[in-house]
């Protein structure tokens, strides 16, 4: 497992510790930590460690809640003989009951401790245990699951958002058409909400985003690693308004639907949660679920994001997403070997570099297309190359504004000290040009992926302005 200064370096102590970062002060509080204690069903395990085996008897976990709400559990999950990259080694499911009812699944794709924390759904103050047993769509492989360092809690803070995070339904259709497909495939990693002020005073609108560990149909690997800087799939899934006092707002729950359509909700609740069902190949959902549905997961979603950053940087403060979303591309053949930043195809993602930055797009001067930006990387070693983050296809030029991100694929073996300068680049996105200046405002991080597909410490920044005209469509961001 890396090293906590590892992941400090990103000002990730709170992710490693399997707490949301926005959350993480709230354990100072003891009402926030309620009690825990290992039943004699797991007498084995220490105080917050539990083991579950594949054939053995479930374990429980008893907690005290302080208060009436929604809880969280959260662990450091390994199971010993699994790997992601491997096929038969996919996966272990844990499945998670309170009080006997089944809340959620844990799909645990690493012998390597990893920080996870999931709902629990809503409980009345006072006792409550929690039964996890070893469940079926486990890999071959999986024999085993260690939760470590477990720990149920009910935060004060984050009740709202807790409430209306959505229940997701695995996929059970497509080609695989296997009710377990999402412990091999597109499963999902981890969840956020945003919140924006509503029409009505007092209102806000909630937004809950889902991160996959790939999409199997949709933006094909090469598109989404030069439009979006990775090859999982991160989709908004529902969005409700609730009202001052956090309530539901009858009829405005909506959510995003095949072919990227959003729809009113008119599904089933339990309690204020929304259940829904990945129904696509590009994870999109349906609000009528189907009866062959056996995995559910309600992954916590009291995360957020900062308003002027990418989408992607909920994935660097859970750095272990990065190492699921390359092991599933190599186990599904979707790596080209060797790689080559001449070709389109996705080569080995170590040796991309990962950059986030800013922009935003003037007023058209005429007729054509919109421009968007595309980053190229220089070399030390040959800095008359350019190397493109959209590999010269314009339709991947990045178009839309605001805080975004891309990769640029370098020879394998680059590290940070051969990069002789980040250059942007103005690149109409199809058929003509429309005139539009397009200014770049901040290069917010740029790291590779080390041997274990885990993020390096971020080694690129800069902040400034320069603005690309037809006249003048490149410009040096950032040089060592």
């Amino acid at each position: 497992m890396r090293s906590r200064a590892r992941y400090a370096a990103f000002g990730l102590t709170g992710a490693l510790a399997g707490v949301p970062l926005a959350t993480a002060p709230a354990l100072a509080d003891p009402a926030e930590i309620p009690a825990q204690t290992a039943s004699a069903s797991h007498a084995r395990a220490g105080h917050g460690h539990v083991v579950v085996e594949r054939g053995g008897r479930a374990r429980s976990v008893r907690f005290t809640a302080a208060r009436d709400g929604e809880a969280v559990i959260g662990f450091d999950a390994s199971a010993p003989g699994v790997s992601w990259a491997r096929a038969g080694a996919e996966s272990a499911v844990v499945s998670l009951a309170v009080d006997g009812r089944h809340v959620t699944d844990l799909v645990v794709t690493s012998s390597e401790p990893t920080p996870r924390s999931l709902g629990l759904g809503r409980v009345r103050r006072g006792g409550h245990t929690v039964t996890l047993r070893f469940a079926r769509g486990s890999a071959a492989a999986a024999r085993r699951v260690v939760l470590a360092r477990t720990r149920v809690r009910t935060p004060k803070a984050d009740q709202i958002a807790l409430r209306h995070a959505p229940v997701v339904v695995g996929r059970t259709g497509g080609p695989l058409g296997d009710p377990y497909q999402n412990a091999t495939t597109d499963t999902p990693l981890i969840a956020w909400h945003e919140s924006r002020p509503a029409a009505a005073p007092g209102h806000r609108v909630l937004e809950y985003s889902v991160v996959w560990s790939n999409e199997d149909g949709g933006t094909d690997s090469p598109a989404l690693m030069a439009r979006w800087g990775r090859t999982t799939d991160i989709e908004w899934v529902y969005r409700v308004e609730v009202d001052a006092a956090g309530r539901r707002v009858e009829g405005t729950g909506v959510y995003q639907a095949p072919q990227h359509m959003t729809l009113k909700f008119t599904g089933r609740y339990e309690g204020d949660h929304p259940v829904l069902q990945t129904c696509t190949q590009n994870n999109n959902m349906c609000d009528v679920i189907t009866p062959r549905s056996p995995l559910r997961f309600l992954p916590d979603a009291s995360r957020t994001r900062p308003a002027d950053r990418a989408r992607e940087v909920v994935m660097d403060r859970e750095p272990w997403t990065y190492r699921v979303m390359a092991q599933e591309m190599l186990r599904e053949g979707k790596v080209e070997k060797p790689s080559d930043p001449r070709t389109r195809a996705v080569g080995d993602q170590r040796a991309y570099l990962f950059v986030e930055f800013a922009k935003r797009t003037g007023a058209a001067t005429g007729m054509g297309s919109a421009p968007g930006v595309t980053l190229g990387v220089r070399l030390k070693s040959d800095p008359s190359r350019l190397f493109r983050s959209d590999h010269g296809e314009a339709a991947v030029s990045i178009d839309r504004d605001g805080a975004v991100a891309t990769t640029v694929e370098l020879p394998e073996g680059t590290a940070i000290g051969d990069v002789a300068s980040v250059e942007a680049i103005r690149q109409p996105v199809g058929l003509g040009d429309n005139g539009a200046p397009s200014t770049v405002t901040a290069v917010n991080r740029g790291f590779f992926l080390d041997r274990a597909y885990l993020p390096h410490r971020s080694a690129i920044t800069w902040n400034g302005s320069v603005t690309l005209t037809p006249s003048a469509p490149s410009a040096v961001l950032w040089r060592p």
